[in-house]
């Protein structure tokens, strides 16, 4: 998903540009939002409509459904928080937004006095051709990026969102030097960033409790787009713990911040479980991995204890491991699994 804001002060063609640009883009035959920003209050419905009257009564969220659908929400709501919500919606190409000017988007700008370090081309918008829309639209495909604090690229020596979208402006790097994010994270309606390896992980974890599901009984028949909320009420902190995890019976070397995604993700599957109170050490081995993991065998101590664990919870600790140790893109076939936790 790229994103361009076109920001200018009042009465200089934002929005003549704005429409300019989705029809050059649609007609491109790329997906596109967009958002507008104002300064005044935005009714979506008319007064007493039913919608309206819902509203009035005191509801902080009306959805109406037709043959469309809007949302009107009574708070206003952060930009990031609003395009993060969008990738629930569909798979955007493009999300143009117009105004909202103080936020670090690449910036098309109708008036010379908004001119900041975000700007990328200043336009007459009252005089535009179309030929001039059309490369609009190319430096657009070019220096349009996702939401900032998903930006990763740490092959290229950058690693924070900030400086990769000031490259891309600069023309120093293209959305497809960065690292394929496999997976987007809000807590509590802040974009959180994951970098290649912590949203793989969590892309591959997730998709391993997922394989143990009878999903087609929901009417999902192959795994696409995956929504997942988790309201969390109680106060959990990460563990200090070190992590040993063999493959084959060979040590694999991992780093200290791996080692700690690995500890915290085995010691939450663990608690789920309610094995024992104040568990300290886990054992967890997964042998006789052939070409699927359904006749392969796993046994689990905590504290030292024989864990007895039906087949479900079996399935769900065995897809999930083997998932999360794919994510750490292991080169050998994997026939045998032992990870120890210990705190």
């Amino acid at each position: 998903m790229k994103i361009v804001s076109i920001v200018g002060k009042k009465n200089t063609g934002k929005t003549s540009l704005t429409v300019k640009v989705i029809e050059e883009l649609t007609k491109r035959g790329y997906n596109v939002a967009s958002i507008k920003h104002s300064h005044h209050s935005i009714e979506m419905d008319k007064e007493n409509t039913d919608t309206w009257k819902h509203k009035q009564a005191g509801s902080n969220l009306v959805v109406g459904v037709g043959s469309t659908t809007f949302f009107n929400a009574r708070k206003e709501h952060d930009l990031n928080r609003i395009l993060f919500l969008l990738k629930h919606f569909d798979d955007f190409d493009f999300v143009i937004i117009e105004g909202y000017k103080r936020y670090n988007y690449p910036k098309i700008i109708t008036s010379p006095n908004v001119k900041d370090e975000y700007t990328i081309k200043e336009v007459d918008s009252f005089r535009i051709t179309d030929e001039e829309i059309s490369e609009l639209a190319d430096l657009i495909e070019e220096k349009g990026h996702d939401i900032v604090d998903t930006l990763f690229a740490n092959n290229c020596g950058y690693n924070d969102g900030e400086a990769i979208a000031s490259e891309i402006r600069k023309g120093n790097l293209t959305v497809d030097d960065l690292d394929s994010v496999q997976s987007y994270m809000s807590i509590d309606g802040k974009v959180v960033g994951l970098n290649r390896f912590v949203s793989d992980y969590l892309k591959q974890s997730v998709i391993g409790v997922i394989n143990t599901l009878n999903i087609k009984d929901y009417g999902v028949e192959k795994i696409g787009n995956v929504e997942l909320i988790i309201p969390n009420e109680n106060d959990s902190h990460a563990i200090e713990a070190d992590c040993k995890i063999l493959i084959n019976d060979k040590i694999l070397e991992i780093n200290s911040f791996t080692k700690n995604i690995v500890s915290n993700s085995i010691k939450g599957m663990i608690n789920a479980i309610k094995t024992e109170p104040n568990v300290r050490t886990i054992d967890i081995e997964i042998s006789n991995i052939k070409n699927e993991l359904t006749n392969a065998e796993i046994t689990l101590k905590t504290n030292g204890h024989d864990v007895q664990i039906n087949d479900f919870t079996q399935g769900i600790l065995k897809e999930t491991i083997f998932a999360i140790v794919n994510s750490l893109k292991i080169d050998d076939e994997i026939r045998e699994i032992k990870i120890k936790v210990e705190e």
